[in-house]
């Protein structure tokens, strides 16, 4: 098999969160950040680093109107937004793979808070992305 910088195909990537595949995805972002820092002694130079805490942020970019159903379904479930949710009744899964013969790989995000939501538009827009942050508790890909 030969050389190739693709990764996954936009096609066979699906992304379910809240109970709803989101068919209105644009792009997403999963990450995890670890608060690494040098240790110092004696002198100007470090002698270790030091591991510190883990955390998951991450966003969704979507068209609005998947935003828009979103928070319909936090209002039906009682809640103000898709914001108010509580973190540990969300999930996000992201399932990707290269072709579609091959073994699909799989990216969960669990305990899921999401973050402020915000809406712009430009002149002679053909549609409203909208860019969802979130936080987990713990990202996961198998």
């Amino acid at each position: 098999m030969g050389f190739s910088t693709r990764e996954c195909a936009w096609s066979h990537t699906t992304i379910k969160t809240l109970g709803k595949t989101i068919i209105g995805i644009r792009g997403f972002e999963f990450g995890i950040d670890v608060e690494d820092e040098y240790l110092y002694g004696a002198g100007n130079e470090p002698i270790d680093i030091q591991p510190g805490n883990n955390g998951y942020p991450g966003n969704l970019k979507l068209l609005k109107y998947e935003l828009d159903q979103m928070n319909d379904a936090a209002i039906a479930g009682g809640f103000e937004n898709v914001s108010k949710v509580p973190h540990d009744v969300n999930v996000i899964t992201c399932v990707f793979k290269k072709n579609l013969s091959d073994p699909a790989r799989t990216i969960v995000a669990a305990g899921v808070k999401f973050g402020s939501q915000k809406f712009a538009m430009e002149q002679n827009g053909k549609m409203t992305e909208v860019t969802l942050p979130f936080l987990s508790m713990k990202t996961v890909t198998k």
